[in-house]
């Protein structure tokens, strides 16, 4: 029997078993989304309504930077688009909590003739935002829910708190943005 590869049936035979392999590899890419995205995949579009700003301590850009930054999340990080009213997925909320507290208090500081003035030495920025999340595509409805997200960040009360005050909202923003995501793209 001579074993000669450019026999014209062994090539056939070569490109059967090659496709016979393929097929059952590419099915199965397929079935598995390498996202990590628990969304089904008629899920196609977004909507992020508005976030008001309802605190008693009240950001003036607050709602504005937190509404866009989770838009832009979803934008970037997802296939689906934004859409203007009839979306499969619907987000909104509002800001219910912003506020920056002492921490931590130090050692007196400067003595006076009442008593000792008390300085914190740390501030905390707490921000919390009520979330109420909406699933349109059919089958998917139990995925909805209404949820509160938290999240601080503590700086040095020796910084002017107007210098550092908008990037210390950012790195709180995106926390709750991230808990936010994950909860509904990932279903972590």
């Amino acid at each position: 029997m001579n074993c000669n590869m450019s026999n014209p049936r062994t090539k056939v035979l070569k490109k059967i078993v090659f496709f016979s392999l393929l097929v059952p590899l590419l099915s199965l890419v397929s079935c598995y989304s390498f996202t990590g995205s628990s969304l089904s995949p008629e899920t196609q579009t977004f909507l992020i309504r508005p976030f008001p700003n309802n605190a008693a301590n009240n950001n003036p850009n607050l709602s504005q930077d937190f509404t866009v930054a989770l838009q832009n999340r979803f934008a970037q990080r997802t296939t689906l688009k934004g859409a203007v009213d009839k979306a499969d997925i619907i987000i909104e909320g509002e800001i219910t909590d912003y506020n920056i507290a002492p921490t931590t208090i130090s050692s007196p500081v400067e003595s006076t003739q009442t008593g000792n003035m008390i300085q914190a030495a740390q501030n905390k920025l707490t921000i919390t935002v009520k979330v109420h999340y909406e699933n349109h595509v059919a089958g998917e409805e139990s995925k909805s829910f209404d949820r509160s997200y938290t999240d601080e960040v503590t700086f040095n009360s020796d910084m002017d708190l107007m210098t550092i005050e908008s990037s210390q909202v950012k790195i709180v923003n995106e926390r709750i943005i991230n808990k936010i995501f994950n909860d509904i793209v990932a279903n972590w």
